[in-house]
């Protein structure tokens, strides 16, 4: 019988999980115990997904002038949930990031799950670590997941795609990245459902992405589109960039697939070939 799932969230991620487990979203402002209490009361769910997240609405630097609405989203409510979850004896999945590192492409090696996140100089990476640093602590003792993703990539348009923001920015930086395939990342989820997961897993695809070859695919479907290659010092704007481990997932039997490998599948899917 498959778990019954209850989604915090219905943004990008909250919606594209929603309709990939049938399961149930709940809008609601989440502002006390009490509040995260009701929804599970009323939907008496196996599992919750935690998709409640602030990124800003233009990007990360608003999560500076939104300073409540940043640490409500981002700090407070995943412990709100995650105390739910431990007092009703269920399952917390809590949609995290990875961009909480500093990462040195002469020195550093893939990002792996044990080490302690450092990239404090964007407001909205501190706010995720606040979270993410006590849930970690929970997971020894209770059945919390959290799933590490990095700039999600899907093949279908959504203002939160970073497929379609690239298409829109027109100007790319030329360096490696670890990305989360959303397709791959649902199949993701539902193996670390299945082998009942506990700790931080990073939900990335293997290798880095260079941005100019995922704007070389989609040109070649879309030939009249144009872009320019940009030195990352002229972008002026705090940003991580940074590859992360994935070998963690593949040692539960997972095969995790290399992102220079879908990104034909994603841009046919996208434009609709």
């Amino acid at each position: 019988m498959e778990p019954k799932v209850l989604i915090f969230g219905k943004g990008f991620i909250g919606e594209r999980l929603a309709r990939e487990f049938n399961a149930a979203v709940t809008e609601r402002m989440i502002l006390k115990l009490s509040d995260a209490q009701e929804e599970y009361e009323k939907y008496k769910p196996d599992i919750i997904i935690n998709c409640i997240g602030y990124t800003g609405k233009r990007n990360v630097d608003d999560c500076e002038r939104d300073l409540e609405m940043t640490l409500t989203a981002n700090s407070f409510v995943p412990i709100l949930l995650a105390e739910v979850a431990l007092r009703n004896k269920i399952k917390l999945i809590h949609i995290s990031s990875g961009c909480i590192f500093h990462y040195d492409y002469r020195k550093s090696k893939p990002i792996t799950e044990d080490q302690v996140p450092y990239f404090f100089d964007l407001f909205y990476s501190r706010s995720k670590i606040y979270s993410d640093r006590a849930l970690e602590v929970l997971a020894k003792s209770y059945n919390i997941l959290i799933c590490r993703i990095r700039i999600p990539i899907d093949d279908r348009p959504h203002p939160k795609n970073t497929l379609t923001k690239l298409i829109n920015y027109k100007n790319v930086i030329d360096i490696p990245n670890s990305v989360t395939y959303i397709p791959d990342f649902v199949v993701m989820v539902k193996h670390l459902i299945k082998i009942d997961a506990r700790g931080i897993y990073n939900c990335v695809n293997k290798d880095g992405l260079r941005y100019p070859k995922l704007m070389a695919v989609y040109k070649k479907y879309v030939p009249e589109f144009e872009y320019k290659v940009i030195d990352l010092k002229n972008l002026n704007l705090v940003r991580t960039n940074l590859v992360m481990s994935t070998k963690k997932l593949e040692k539960t039997g997972f095969k995790v697939r290399k992102i220079d490998d879908i990104l034909e599948e994603c841009v046919r899917s996208y434009v609709g070939k």
